[in-house]
């Protein structure tokens, strides 16, 4: 009975021996278990050659918003005066309006070498304002979009020549046109009377 259980322990330790041998000459069984990770999709660490996906940034549809700027053609002059009908002796206030019709602010000289207010009845010129001007100036202002310049003249009811020549006779009843103007931008033609 002795001599049966020396033999089984010389068997144990011939087996433990030969599995210590095996597991130092297969790389031990952590790497098989790495291995077999890496083929069942387990928790396996990719290589460093493995390849990589990045994903290429989309291309953009949208195009830019043009950004809008300010168009000369849309700063615009209107003419007015202060009534329809003037009686014997009163004064015409006239008024030239500069309107922004941007949808931005925009730089525009109002100043009085820009200006001009003419008056006339039928091919009759009656009145301009630059006949007898005195030290005309610039006057850049930056007008907001829709924003609206307006300057007001007093007309005495006398008329001009170019030069400011002397004039002796006086603007008679009836009726009138008045057109203003800012340098190259010209009002409609607005209608009063004198009586």
């Amino acid at each position: 009975m002795v001599a049966a259980l020396v033999v089984l322990v010389l068997v144990v330790a011939l087996l433990g021996g030969i599995i210590a041998l095996v597991t130092s000459v297969s790389g031990g069984p952590t790497d098989h278990a790495q291995a077999a990770g890496s083929t069942a999709g387990g928790s396996a660490v990719p290589s460093a050659t493995a390849s990589r996906t990045t994903a290429s940034p989309k291309p953009s549809t949208a195009s830019p918003t043009p950004t809008a700027t300010c168009d000369p053609a849309k700063v615009t002059v209107e003419a007015a005066t202060d009534k329809a009908v003037y009686a014997p002796g009163e004064k015409p206030l006239l008024t030239l309006r500069v309107i922004n019709g941007n949808p931005v602010p925009c730089e525009v000289n109002v100043g009085t070498n820009q200006m001009e207010f003419v008056i006339t009845s039928g091919n009759d010129r009656v009145f301009s304002s630059k006949d007898c001007q005195v030290d005309p100036s610039d006057n850049k202002k930056r007008l907001a979009a829709g924003a609206t310049d307006s300057a007001n003249f007093p007309w005495n009811r006398n008329r001009s020549v170019a030069g400011c020549g002397t004039v002796k006779t006086e603007p008679r009843p009836g009726y009138y046109r008045l057109e203003a103007k800012l340098g190259d931008r010209a009002s409609g033609q607005t209608i009063f009377q004198l009586q």
